[in-house]
């Protein structure tokens, strides 16, 4: 530093992508002499901050290191350690953008005076100094560090705005000192304004630079003038206000993050304005006066206001007498490129247009510079035909004489007769090409365009004109589509446009169209190291020459196309692998089937890429075919719909059970009234059962199978699911969901409601449930027995045999000993037992209507009843 200072904070801008993985900071009150190691103990150290890596932003975004310190010294010294590894940076450097070093001088005794009195001040009113709620709410505190000196606050404002803010702010602090308060809080009221002011005006500033970057230049000019309309605005409301005159009004010298110069450097020394240095040195103080600043009266020269917004970058010099450029360190020196770049643009202004055509044409020779020796051997061939002077004008180092042989070519070519021998015409026709090939690459727009138009000409006229052969069409195309190709991956957007435009135009004149062969160019694989802007060029072109030229007859085949669009899907650029997806789209509807063969099978694995799937949905939505994403929607609207159902038909099940119960309770009560019991007069007998004698009982339902009809003192609810589970003759378990169904509705579940219903189909011969594996033979070899008639014959899943229609017939199938002999249950139970007893057969007999427990499903330990089940109670 300029002297001893007091550090309070120290703020680092790292690079976007040369980034140090970790800076250490060392302080030192004197400069060590590195000679002398036992002196090399004087630096201190602070510290060390960590950097981030910058991968989460792809490098595109800085960090700005802020670290509070307080430490006392003139000599910083940084040590970076080493880099962060990305692509990027590939010599594996590190740099800081910027560098923000506040603090105060350290040998001031006003400050220190100030402070103390400040403290016994906040110690008599009560304040503790500690407080959070108080931090930085005073600007006299010695610790206090003003946003205006962040190096964010730099970053986001206009340079000139940001130095008229830190003015007023010094007005505003000495407003406060002198007790101004309503002035104070006008001007507080202004740099909170002005602050959005610099803020919009840095975004112009960005904006006008990116167009500038695609040379567009009038949105450059609308930004710039946009800039100028309203700065002058926002100056003249603050005049309004009386809040700024003409010395906050011209430029400050003193712009940040200017390295430092002592008093003896040259950048100090008073300029000499003599004549001379002003025609040696005029064009650097043009751009360095300051932007509205009053000029000495000894300066001849004026400022365009023209140039007023770029003034604004530019930070403003004295001007000096020439300096030594090799006596200053090899950073320091000025670049000779940007002076001379500085004096066309604005001596420009002040020519006339004679001046300007003569400086166009190359200054006082008006002939272009003679050929190289590299360049006579390169270009013999040509210079034989053509002539030194338009190959010498060809290689010129003034674009305008390379534009100017060019078109003098142009003219030489039309104007060349008839019937010249095809040998002459040949040569100057390679020639010319050898020439439009350089002037393909050069990077200036009027003369690649020059090219262009001399390329076209000569294939659309010169060739027909003299009746050459295809021979030198395919000549001019194939020595040209190359280098045409590489412009259109060129940083300039008009270029790249300008020779995609082309090339899709050359495809489609009829001379080349027949020949084949810029197709054949376009489906080459993209190299992995192309640059973004050719691979997307090139998928660009291959897009829109598809559509005009089609697969037949064009050099373009399904092969060719297909192969590389696939390969294109693996590109690292989305823009190009998104067009890959579009052309593929485009050929299957052109040649459905025969694209599929160059992708992947259509299954779940291949659709957890995005690409593909998009690939197969479009495929889906050509054929009309419902895609994933509508049949999901379709099935979940059928199942909304059966679920809709399902609660209709329980609420409706549920009111018929509690009609039928209120039907039941009415009956018992008026017989209970009508007949009284007799069983008084019956001595030593058994009464005589209730069903026998035809007397309702209310609990006829309790201790009841409801689907065999048996009856046990051992049916409690637990005995009952027991004996639905494992005994009852009229249910079965499903052997692939395990559910406690009705055997009579067996089929109708494994085609319905089982887990495993999409494996079963039904045969048409015995309408039973199959293996859809098996279902071909078994339909094929006719061994299953025929099913009759639902209203003739019930069909029996077991045993696979016709019995008599109705439910009684259920029973008597199943539970009879001459019934069903694949019911494993009966069998069981034969086993067991060998006949049922009277009791319980009798009440099997009476079990009559069982609608009271219609509804009900079986308790299991799978969940219970199958819906099947149910629907059939709800029928008895």
């Amino acid at each position: 530093m300029v002297e001893r200072c007091r550090i309070r904070k120290l703020q680092l801008l790292a690079h976007q992508y040369m980034i140090s993985s970790k800076i250490e900071f060392y302080i030192s009150e004197s400069l060590p002499e590195y000679f002398a190691p036992y002196q090399a103990e004087r630096f201190r150290r602070l510290g060390y901050v960590s950097l981030c890596d910058n991968e989460k932003t792809g490098c595109k975004a800085r960090e700005l290191k802020s670290v509070y310190v307080d430490a006392v010294g003139q000599f910083l010294k940084l040590i970076f350690h080493q880099n962060h590894a990305n692509k990027y940076n590939i010599y594996n450097q590190v740099a800081l953008v910027a560098i923000n070093i506040i603090g105060d001088p350290a040998d001031f005794s006003d400050e220190s005076n100030t402070a103390s009195r400040e403290k016994l001040i906040d110690h008599y009113l009560g304040h503790n100094s500690e407080d959070p709620a108080l931090e930085g709410t005073y600007a006299r505190r010695s610790d206090y560090i003003s946003p205006l000196d962040d190096l964010a606050f730099d970053m986001y404002q206009d340079p000139e705005v940001a130095q008229i803010i830190r003015k007023l702010d010094e007005r505003k602090r000495e407003a406060v000192q002198k007790e101004r308060y309503d002035y104070a809080k006008k001007l507080k009221q202004a740099i909170a304004d002005l602050q959005k002011v610099g803020e919009r005006l840095g975004r112009y500033e960005v904006e006008k630079r990116c167009a500038v970057e695609k040379e567009d230049y009038d949105l450059a000019k609308e930004k710039k003038q946009q800039m100028e309309q309203y700065r002058a605005e926002v100056y003249e409301q603050l005049e309004l206000h009386s809040l700024l005159d003409a010395e906050l009004m011209r430029r400050p010298l003193d712009l940040p993050l200017r390295p430092l110069a002592r008093s003896g450097s040259p950048r100090h020394q008073k300029p000499t304005p003599s004549l001379p240095q002003l025609e040696e040195r005029g064009t650097e103080n043009q751009f360095a006066e300051p932007f509205l600043q009053e000029k000495p009266s000894s300066y001849s020269l004026t400022i365009s206001p023209q140039h007023s917004a770029i003034d604004q970058l530019l930070p403003a010099t004295d001007p000096h007498p020439k300096i030594n450029a090799e006596s200053l360190p090899y950073d320091e020196r000025p670049l000779p490129a940007i002076r001379k770049h500085h004096g066309e643009a604005v001596v420009e202004p002040e020519m006339s247009d004679a001046d300007i055509s003569d400086a166009r044409r190359g200054g006082l020779s008006g002939e272009p510079e003679p050929l190289t020796e590299k360049a006579l051997r390169e270009a013999s061939s040509a210079i034989d035909v053509l002539g030194e002077t338009l190959v010498a004008g060809a290689y010129s180092k003034t674009w305008s004489y390379r534009e100017d042989a060019l078109l003098a070519l142009y003219k030489k070519l039309m104007e060349m007769p008839v019937g010249t021998p095809k040998e002459d015409l040949k040569n100057t026709l390679r020639a010319s090409i050898f020439l439009i090939r350089r002037a393909i690459k050069d990077i200036v727009t009027s003369v690649f365009q020059a090219s262009l138009k001399l390329l076209k000409m000569i294939i659309t006229q010169y060739i027909p004109k003299h009746k050459l052969s295809k021979l030198e069409t395919a000549h001019c195309v194939e020595r040209t589509i190359p280098v045409l190709l590489t412009r259109t991956g060129d940083s300039s957007a008009r270029l790249r446009v300008t020779a995609a435009n082309f090339i899709q135009e050359m495809a489609l004149f009829k001379e080349v169209k027949s020949l084949q062969i810029i197709p054949s160019y376009l489906v080459q694989p993209l190299k992995a190291n192309s640059s973004v802007h050719l691979a997307m060029s090139q998928m660009g072109l291959l897009a829109r020459l598809l559509k005009d030229l089609g697969t037949g007859s064009s050099g373009f085949t399904i092969d060719n196309v297909m192969k590389f669009s696939v390969s294109s899907l693996e590109h690292r650029v989305y823009e190009v692998r998104e067009t890959a997806v579009r052309i593929i789209l485009d050929m299957y509807r052109q040649h459905q089937a025969s694209i599929l063969e160059y992708l992947p099978p259509d299954d779940s694995n291949t659709r957890k890429n995005i690409l593909y799937k998009t690939i197969f949905e479009g495929f889906a939505k050509i054929d009309g075919r419902p895609t994933d994403a509508e049949m999901r929607a379709r099935r979940k609207a059928a199942t909304e719909e059966a679920e809709k159902q399902k609660r209709e038909e329980i609420k409706a099940l549920q009111g018929q059970l509690a009609a039928l119960k209120d039907i039941q309770a009415e009956v018992q009560e008026k017989e209970s009234d009508a007949v009284k019991p007799k069983n008084q007069d019956i001595q030593g007998g058994k009464a005589a059962p209730a069903e026998a004698l035809g007397i309702p009982d209310e609990h006829y339902l309790d201790n009841l199978c409801i689907f065999c009809g048996e009856r046990s003192e051992s049916f409690t609810e637990e005995g009952l699911d027991l004996h639905y589970w494992k005994h009852c003759l009229m249910l079965t378990r499903c052997d692939h969901c395990k559910q406690v169904v009705e055997i009579s509705s067996l089929t109708e579940h494994l085609l319905t409601e089982c887990d495993k219903k999409d494996g079963f189909g039904k045969c048409y011969r015995c309408s039973e449930a199959v293996f859809k594996e098996e279902l071909p033979r078994h339909i094929k070899n006719k061994e299953c027995n025929p099913a009759k008639p639902e209203k003739l014959a019930n069909r029996c899943p077991l045993c696979h045999e016709n019995f008599s229609p109705g439910e009684e017939a259920w029973k008597a199938h199943l539970m009879g000993p001459a019934g069903c002999t694949m019911n494993l249950r009966k069998t069981h139970i034969l086993q067991k037992a060998p006949a049922l007893q009277p009791g319980k057969s009798s009440a099997v007999a009476a079990s009559g209507p069982s609608g009271s427990k219609a509804g009900s499903k079986i308790p299991t330990p799978k969940g219970g009843l199958s819906k099947s089940s149910s629907r059939t109670h709800a029928r008895r």
